[in-house]
């Protein structure tokens, strides 16, 4: 059985190609698959940050300090994702969306099953951690130029009335990755220690081959969206799409950022580094909480679905506040609830986290981000605002919260503190950008080359 490839969008009365969608819906499917199963590689090396690698590749440190050393690491993937984005954005804005997507997917696969392959620190010395960036460094890089190709494969396809919806199916790459990662290592971690130490979180890696075949089966079925190809007929491609950015709409892009920072610090706040701090300082099992990350990000994947949708009813932007808002309101109750290491407080702490506040938060972005751009750089933006902005809003969150908590005496109330910062500038940001429900993708709005004007 394969997968049959969707017909060319027909054109409407202009010549346009107007989204189908029957292929629109396809689409999305296939956008989601390959963003879980990318996500996925990505985040197990998350996962296996709080629970595994200072054991394994920094186990000449002592118990905090291979800790901090892992989660160094674990940040490193974010500041190569730029790179990434800067290549594959470039290229997907020259040649098109569809044959980025199958380089981003390789690259993530291999990265991620030769992690599994590692030797450790106790066979090859500081070679094991050296290793270990080089492969996040790939990871990195892989998934810096997935973004922007997942989200656009779906948006572009999608008609107008329905991009929320569709463009979601691209963000639910992300819970879904966490929850597979999550499962992956619940199922291992059943395993004694010695041998989920030995073998079992290998596993968990080695499956990305067998993910990295099904992944690209399903892409490679798909063709070119309707936007580019437009852009490609009228032979508008430009020549330098990041520069074209910076030029053009460089408030756009900025804003852009700013709103990315809650939903950044929110997914590996809760992700990761209360992971690490639930299992490790307040000494709640590890079953305990990766079963409910597994929730919370089960329940994540439908409310990213559900918000994408509803920003098709009310707008991009009400539906967005409404989750960074929440955020601001939830941080020092998410603080003291995990303090308590109560199981029912752990759970509503996690599904809380990664299932209410960023399954509202990062539902309508994907429309929201999409719309703000030009077709001629729009792969190139959303890779730049995702991944620049990542550096700080994701990579840098596990460090940061680790040193508020050492400067708050083994506390979380310092990060607490800081969560409502972040929550507070993405609000701000968010307040100067125009709501971009039902924009036409083949408008330019950005000024002509040359103008002084910023376009907000």
């Amino acid at each position: 059985m394969t997968l049959a490839a969707p017909a060319p969008a027909s054109p409407d009365e202009t010549g346009v190609a107007t989204p189908d969608p029957a292929q629109a819906r396809k689409v999305a499917v296939a956008s989601a698959v390959g963003a879980t199963i990318e996500w996925y590689d990505f985040f197990l090396y998350g996962t296996a940050a709080g629970l595994v690698f200072d054991k394994l590749f920094f186990s000449g440190l002592d118990g905090p300090a291979a800790q901090f050393a892992a989660f160094g690491t674990f940040a490193v993937g974010f500041v190569a994702r730029p790179v990434g984005g800067l290549i594959f954005g470039h290229f997907g804005d020259r040649v098109g969306r569809k044959k980025m997507l199958i380089w981003t997917l390789v690259i993530m696969g291999a990265g991620t099953a030769a992690i599994g392959l590692l030797p450790s620190y106790d066979s090859i010395g500081v070679w094991a951690p050296v290793l270990l960036v080089v492969l996040r460094i790939l990871q990195g890089i892989g998934v810096g130029g997935e973004y922007g190709g997942a989200v656009l494969l779906a948006v572009e396809f999608a008609p107008a009335e329905r991009r929320g919806f569709f463009g979601s199916f691209a963000h639910f790459g992300v819970p879904g990755g966490l929850f597979l990662a999550s499962g992956a290592f619940a199922i291992a971690s059943q395993l004694p220690d010695e041998e989920f130490l030995a073998w079992g979180w290998r596993a968990c890696f080695l499956v990305s081959v067998v993910l990295l075949a099904i992944g690209a089966w399903i892409r490679l079925s798909v063709m070119e969206t309707p936007a580019f190809q437009v852009v490609a007929e009228e032979k508008e491609i430009s020549s330098m799409p990041v520069t074209e950015l910076f030029r053009r709409q460089p408030r756009r892009l900025l804003l852009g950022m700013g709103t990315r920072y809650i939903e950044g610090f929110t997914f590996n706040f809760f992700s990761v580094y209360l992971l690490a701090y639930a299992v490790t300082t307040v000494g709640v099992p590890r079953s305990t909480v990766l079963n409910a990350i597994i929730v919370g990000a089960l329940l994540g994947v439908l409310l990213v679905l559900c918000s994408g949708h509803l920003s098709d009813r009310v707008g991009r932007k009400p539906v967005y506040r409404v989750g960074a808002t929440l955020a601001l309101l939830f941080a020092f109750p998410a603080a003291w609830l995990v303090q308590q290491g109560s199981t029912p407080a752990i759970a509503v702490v996690f599904i809380g986290g990664l299932g209410v506040l960023y399954g509202v938060i990062y539902g309508p972005l994907a429309a929201f981000w999409s719309e703000l751009f030009d077709t001629r750089y729009r792969y190139s933006a959303l890779s730049t605002l995702y991944q620049v902005s990542g550096i700080l809003a994701s990579g840098l969150t596990p460090l940061i919260a680790a040193w508020l908590v050492t400067v708050g005496d083994g506390t979380l109330w310092w990060v607490a503190g800081y969560n409502a910062l972040v929550a507070l500038i993405s609000l701000t940001c968010a307040a100067f950008l125009p709501e971009t429900r039902g924009r036409d993708l083949q408008v330019d709005e950005a000024p002509a080359p040359g103008s002084s004007t910023l376009v907000a």
